[in-house]
């Protein structure tokens, strides 16, 4: 399968993430809700979100491979 016939979205989870606003785009799509702070490292990118809930949840977009994946709270 070519990256033209493949979904917007996958074609967004395998691209590389070169700025804060990609990983906030990302985040956003993944979690749903607004983008409060996005901050970075060598890595990755850590992006928190407001939930609908009120919720705010923490996710990890990786800069080389775009993943995007949720932070586990230790408890």
């Amino acid at each position: 399968m070519s990256l033209s016939t493949m979904p917007v979205s996958a074609q967004q989870s395998k691209a590389p993430t070169k700025t804060k606003s990609e990983a906030a785009k990302k985040a956003q799509q993944t979690v749903r809700g607004r983008v409060l702070k996005v901050d970075q490292n060598k890595s990755k990118y850590r992006v928190k979100v407001l939930q609908k809930s009120g919720r705010v949840v923490s996710v990890d977009v990786d800069k080389k491979s775009g993943k995007v994946s949720r932070k586990k709270k230790g408890k």
